[in-house]
């Protein structure tokens, strides 16, 4: 099978590659990611000179190299996205671009050029909003609340119409949070290790009660491959592991792992529109086609923990203001 991954660089992505090659040998992977925030060439290290992978650099916005790229391919799995809200809610143009535009590019390159290459467009739990008691069905409407989640579900959408109007072999994923090796520092679970490895304080929106289902990236790696080979067209795919913990446990648990003392803390004003709870419902991929995570979530996130102690090397050169020296969202958002 030859696919294209597009957001190979990344943190799901370059993961994703490195399942592929590992478990399937007849596989040939085309990378293609422009190398903006989040992609890093560091992530593909130990697989760049395998044969049966090559590294393109590119934006899916780019229609001409597109249509080049999709004729000599069996599937697309469309990972590349701009994933942070933050910076979603100071510049949602860039969203806007990345995570909507980009998908359209590239269902419209199938289109023109190889209509009957199977798409596997990677999207987010966050489209449907957040959720009080519960949990969402694939069939639940969307109610995005950030101009990430937005973009993200206007992708969805475009993809379902495809399928439904031209008969593309359209499939769609929405997976809960992720961790894991090679996650941009940005992130939370990466912040609050590498922080808490310099004895800075760690900043928590609001009292840190906002509830996230994590989910290990090699479960969500597995899930993904399952999908674009069993999956049916058409179909939405809900991807969890059940592990729903407040932030504020997630913090002082990660604290207890590192032996730090929880007076690292540091309570911060909350974000505009922070969803409360995200939640979905996966019996659907364990029902029709038999996945379930294996990886628990204490020694998942023992091990990142970890990797990130042990691979300062990889996340140094990462570390910016952002990480470093995050100012007080208060003052980010009133400054744009």
């Amino acid at each position: 099978m030859k696919v294209l991954v597009t957001g190979g660089m990344g943190f799901i992505g370059s993961n994703f590659i490195r399942y592929l090659l590992a478990k399937h040998k007849d596989i040939r992977v085309t990378n293609l990611d422009r190398l903006s925030i989040g992609s890093n060439l560091a992530n593909a290290k130990d697989f760049d000179s395998d044969k049966r992978y090559r590294f393109v650099r590119g934006d899916i916005t780019n229609g001409e190299l597109l249509s080049e790229l999709v004729k000599d391919v069996d599937a697309v799995v469309n990972i590349a996205a701009e994933t942070h809200v933050d910076r979603s809610i100071s510049d949602p143009q860039t969203f806007l671009t990345s995570n909507t535009l980009g998908p359209f590019t590239l269902l419209e390159s199938l289109r023109r050029y190889n209509g009957e290459v199977v798409y596997e467009q990677v999207s987010t739990d966050e489209v449907y909003g957040d959720i009080t008691n519960g949990s969402f069905k694939e069939d639940d409407r969307l109610k995005p609340s950030s101009p990430y989640a937005a973009s993200k579900a206007s992708a969805d959408m475009f993809v379902s119409a495809y399928h439904r109007t031209y008969g593309m072999k359209t499939m769609i994923t929405r997976c809960t949070n992720n961790f894991g090796p090679f996650q941009f520092p940005e992130k939370l679970i990466p912040k609050i290790i590498i922080r808490a490895s310099m004895n800075l304080k760690i900043p928590i929106y609001g009292a840190g009660r906002q509830v996230r289902d994590w989910i290990y990236v090699t479960d969500h790696c597995e899930a993904l491959d399952l999908v674009l080979r069993k999956g049916k067209a058409g179909e939405i795919y809900n991807i969890g592991a059940g592990n729903e913990v407040e932030n504020i446990k997630l913090v002082k648990t990660i604290l207890e792992i590192m032996h730090k003392p929880k007076q690292l803390v540091e309570h911060v004003e909350d974000r505009p529109g922070h969803d409360i709870r995200y939640s979905l419902d996966c019996r659907k991929i364990l029902n029709e086609l038999g996945w379930s995570p294996r990886y628990p979530f204490s020694g998942a996130i023992q091990e990142t923990v970890n990797w990130y102690l042990k691979n300062e090397s990889w996340w140094r050169p990462l570390a910016d203001d952002r990480v470093l020296h995050p100012t007080p969202w208060k003052l980010k958002w009133q400054s744009k």
